[in-house]
């Protein structure tokens, strides 16, 4: 891979410690109207930097496929990052760019280790979560079968799975990532209409199964990567958070009409 040039963003919203690998781009999403934290801004160029509410990591995303000019793009955030191996310190762990290019010599796309829900699926998760309604899903599968119907089984293959590759994390081939963005973008657009302006991060989490169900219509080798959680405070309220939807969960399955 000589001579490939890789960028990673790391989308944050607030200041925290960053990588110092040159590969890395500390981006501040959501940055229109909000304090400078002295990073580069979603707000610049092409932008969707007013969207953050819905979108999430999502306008760092588009920013990135607008913006930037490399071989290779990344996304994860700032306090979730690839780590090859343990190393000392946290941050001693994070993916370095040697590391980054011998993962993407042995497949087009780096993602992280898939999260395993055990006894639901992921349709059945996607429905029982905070953020989301049944109603999400229906219009989600009417979208995609309205613009791509083509994505049909893939949807429903994903969907059925008790694992995905979750929280927007992924490094790839930027003519690959074009190709994807066209895609989940035109999905995500359209969806938009359906979902209120108050409901935070939705469109962000539905897009977090967007990815699945892309290389699995397409093909695309993966290869998998630990995921280092640098911010654990709050990690046994979360697991704790998740399992008290597991267990509140009612089952439903939902037709594509």
């Amino acid at each position: 891979m000589e001579n490939k040039k890789i960028k990673i963003l790391v989308a944050t919203h607030k200041c925290a410690q960053m990588p110092k690998d040159d590969m890395y781009i500390p981006l501040h999403v959501g940055r229109e109207g909000k304090t400078d934290l002295g990073f580069v801004g979603d707000n610049t160029g092409d932008n969707i930097s007013l969207k953050n509410s819905l979108w999430s990591e999502l306008t760092g995303l588009y920013w990135g496929w607008k913006n930037l000019n490399c071989d290779y793009m990344g996304l994860v955030q700032y306090r979730r990052h690839f780590m090859f191996k343990k190393k000392g310190g946290s941050f001693e762990s994070v993916l370095t760019q040697d590391e980054a290019e011998h993962l993407l010599e042995e497949a087009d796309i780096v993602l992280p280790i898939k999260r395993n829900y055990r006894i639901v699926t992921l349709e059945e998760h996607f429905n029982g979560y905070d953020f989301s309604t049944a109603s999400d899903l229906v219009n989600l599968r009417k979208v995609i079968h309205s613009i791509s119907p083509e994505y049909d089984k893939a949807v429903d293959t994903v969907m059925a799975r008790k694992c995905g590759h979750m929280c927007n994390m992924f490094i790839m081939k930027k003519n690959l990532l074009n190709d994807f963005c066209e895609w989940e973008f035109s999905i995500l657009n359209a969806l938009e209409k359906y979902i209120g302006d108050d409901r935070k991060r939705i469109i962000g989490y539905v897009a977090e199964h967007m990815l699945d169900i892309w290389i699995e219509k397409n093909g695309y080798s993966y290869v998998e990567c630990k995921v280092a959680l640098l911010d654990r405070k709050n990690e046994f309220d979360r697991r704790f958070d998740f399992l008290m939807r597991i267990l509140r969960f009612k089952k439903r399955r939902i037709p594509l009409s």
